[in-house]
């Protein structure tokens, strides 16, 4: 007989979470003995799947140690780094849930409120996300960052991302196998899930300060973020290349009959060196900006006309064996 899928899956993404790990797994511990009390839940009706992102500290070492030991946890290690979005898909790839979430290694996202998530999930929801009311621990420049972000964003798609949220969240069984079927490699998941639509609803919680250790999302990985979220759901910035276009041609024509007209019905010459730079600088900064935008989408078309795989998986630890095969999931 085959196995029974488990109710519920937790994905949790590492990158060098070393000294969180300890606190991870006995609040996902917790979590477990709240599942069991209110929602009836048996020990192994629960699986929790670390995927280990090229880490190079001893996340590995450690998670390893723990799955050898703690029946319901497997560790999948990816064969390097391949980043946040696409360790997501390979956990989401590899749970066998009728629900699924997704949540952060850090501890931002507390382990416990994944039982209220589930509880809203019963009431016929999809998709159920988490709502960040407060964020602690964080800097002004990212708050402030984000809040922009997520409403610009809002603003130039055509289909609802909610504001003010993050990966965490939990999805029925139907949301997460047509997630599995997208294979684009510029990663956006929280867009993906808005995207397939079906019944969603957010519940607020407040977002916690880091438990160990700093930030991994450095300036240039959320600015590289903010960009697969743009042009992974929009055609804006190529819009905006050609209103930019049209704007600068239209000015351009004005000041070239002002020119003519000063040339003929005027004694006036134009000696305007400063401001033909002007205009030289202004029209190429514009033209340039717009090969750039151009340029983006050329590069995500070429990397999908590839076809290469998300992820390699190096292999899965778990108690059931100290040396099982590499997954052979499609990837």
């Amino acid at each position: 007989m085959a196995e029974r899928p488990p109710f519920l899956s937790v994905v949790i993404p590492i990158y060098n979470e070393e000294k969180t790990i300890p606190e991870l797994t006995r609040r996902l511990g917790i979590l477990q003995e709240l599942l069991i009390a209110n929602h009836s839940f048996k020990k192994d009706d629960l699986e929790v799947l670390f995927v280990n992102d090229g880490s190079k500290d001893d996340s590995c070492s450690a998670l390893k140690k723990f799955c050898f030991r703690t029946n319901g946890y497997k560790l999948v290690n990816l064969s390097r780094n391949y980043g946040h979005q696409t360790a997501i898909t390979a956990g989401i790839d590899m749970a066998r849930g009728d629900a699924v979430v997704v949540m952060d290694g850090d501890l931002q996202d507390p382990p416990e409120f994944v039982s209220d998530l589930y509880t809203k999930l019963l009431e016929g929801y999809d998709v159920v996300y988490a709502k960040r009311k407060k964020r602690t621990g964080e800097s002004w420049f990212k708050l402030l960052t984000a809040h922009v972000f997520y409403r610009i964003l809002k603003k130039i798609t055509r289909f609802d991302i909610p504001i003010d949220t993050g990966d965490f969240r939990i999805m029925s069984r139907r949301v997460t196998n047509v997630l599995c079927s997208m294979r684009e490699q510029h990663r956006y998941i929280r867009g993906l899930i808005s995207w397939i639509g079906f019944q969603q609803t957010g519940l607020e919680y407040e977002r916690e300060e880091r438990f160990e250790g700093v930030t991994k999302f450095s300036v240039g990985k959320m600015l590289k973020f903010a960009l697969d979220g743009i042009t992974s759901f929009s055609s804006a910035p190529l819009k905006l290349s050609s209103y930019l276009g049209f704007g600068t041609a239209f000015f351009g024509a004005l000041y070239a009959l002002y020119v003519i007209y000063l040339r003929i019905f005027t004694s006036e010459t134009i000696t305007g060196w400063s401001s033909m730079m002007i205009v030289v600088l202004i029209l190429g900064g514009i033209q340039l900006l717009a090969l750039g935008m151009i340029g983006e989408y050329l590069s995500r078309v070429n990397d999908e006309s590839k076809n290469r795989p998300l992820y390699v998986i190096e292999n899965v630890y778990q108690t059931s064996t100290k040396t099982s095969k590499p997954s052979k999931r499609k990837t």
